[in-house]
């Protein structure tokens, strides 16, 4: 049962992988993201000034007009996440009149292929294609009109526009790519903690089902057979019945002893941490026998017809589990000296188990005697469900209880029912 561990190595896993994601595709809570973006337009225009200061033969220094078209333009940077196209349009509309101001063509550069690289890495292949052939139309056809050299030398910005915006189809075609990994990676580790929590819950459950098959049987056999040494000890305290009481001690010191062991094999497994339920305390139809002699020294009349078969371990356990608790339920609630009948034998490649009871009480079944539910029924149908069978059970038609159960004989395949 280590679900507690995996859950925290789902935890730490996911963490990692947010990390990463964060890594590659940046901040994503708005807050961060926009400090980021504010600093990274603040580095930009601080470029732009150092160019505006070295670049002097790619047009004139700016005015006061083009430094405000110029700041104009780099503030915008700072929300190009938000909206990229958005963004870039408003750039054009500011470069559009710097640029006819002849002022310091190299100074805007940085700014505008990032947001170029912006729309690209965030927005639709259509819409990169029909933004970087419209921008470069425009820039050819302006450039061309002013003649060959000034065409050649658009030639080459046109090359900067499309290697930028290759960059950020690259860019969002890594950051789906990643976004899919660890979608993938998210989904199979739900995978593994929900088959870990359905893993700890079966082995609670069947945990709780060998305990109360054992300690139900054992403690209402010894119940019964204590009320039988008291009754015997009261009933004429003048003419005891030594025999009689000293039987009823010993069947219960014997019930007590069984229990005991069965207990420690119960723990045995449980500490072995086998998955094999065929292993452990569980006795085969050969156990049916001591079941039956054990109810009738707490005063049912038990008739056994065992017919031979070869069961495989599992099915002889189930059958067995659910004989022991109908016959327990039969000496608690179907009273004194009532008849039970046990048949078990072999029908169509399955097990067939019956037991019936005469009793007052309802019989083998969980009685309504004004008390809390208990798991008898519940425990003997997951028994019969573990190995692919089936059980029902309910009041007969003329007094007393009816358990019916088949169980087929061929192993429960992998996947099947639980």
């Amino acid at each position: 049962m280590e679900l507690p561990v995996a859950v925290r190595g789902t935890a730490s896993g996911a963490a990692a992988r947010r990390a990463l994601v964060e890594r590659l595709l940046g901040p994503a809570v708005p807050r961060e993201r926009l400090r980021t973006d504010a600093l990274f337009a603040l580095a930009m225009a601080v470029s732009s000034l150092v160019l505006v200061v070295l670049v002097r033969d790619n047009g004139h220094p700016p005015g006061v007009l083009g430094w405000l078209l110029l700041i104009a333009v780099h503030v915008t940077v700072v929300w190009r996440r938000r909206a990229p196209l958005r963004v870039l349009t408003v750039m054009i509309a500011f470069l559009l009149p710097y640029h006819l101001l002849d002022a310091n063509h190299t100074a805007p550069v940085a700014a505008t292929m990032a947001g170029l690289f912006t729309v690209a890495s965030r927005s639709r292949p259509r819409v990169t294609l029909l933004v970087g052939v419209g921008l470069m139309g425009i820039l050819l056809g302006l450039k061309f009109r002013e003649g060959l050299a000034e065409g050649a030398q658009s030639l080459r910005i046109s090359g900067w526009i499309v290697s930028f915006l290759l960059l950020g189809v690259y860019v969002r075609i890594h950051r789906q790519y990643v976004g899919s990994v660890v979608e993938r990676a998210e989904r199979a580790e739900r995978t593994r903690e929900e088959e870990a929590r359905r893993r700890v819950a079966e082995e609670r459950l069947r945990v709780a089902r060998d305990l109360h098959d054992l300690l139900a049987h054992s403690i209402t056999l010894v119940g019964v057979q204590t009320s039988v040494a008291a009754h015997v000890l009261a009933a004429d305290p003048d003419r005891l019945d030594r025999a009689a009481v000293a039987k009823a001690l010993d069947d219960v010191a014997e019930t007590c002893r069984s229990a005991r062991g069965e207990l420690r094999a119960t723990l045995q497994v449980l500490r072995s941490g086998t998955k094999d339920e065929t292993r452990g305390p569980l006795p085969g139809l050969d156990g049916l026998p001591d079941l039956a002699e054990s109810a009738r020294t707490a005063g049912a009349r038990v008739e056994l017809t065992v017919a031979e078969c070869e069961a495989p371990a599992a099915v002889g356990a189930a059958a067995y589990r659910i004989v022991q608790e109908a016959l327990t339920n039969v000496v608690r609630h179907a009273g004194a000296g009532s008849t039970v009948r046990v048949s078990v034998r072999a029908r169509d490649a399955a097990l067939c188990v019956r037991v019936a009871d005469d009793g007052s009480g309802g019989g083998a079944g969980d009685r309504e005697d004004g008390r809390a539910p208990g798991f008898g029924l519940l425990g003997m149908r997951e028994r019969a469900r573990t190995v692919g069978g089936t059980l029902d059970a309910g009041p007969r038609p003329g007094g007393g209880f009816l358990v019916s159960a088949v169980l087929p004989l061929v192993p429960l395949a992998p996947g099947g029912p639980r």
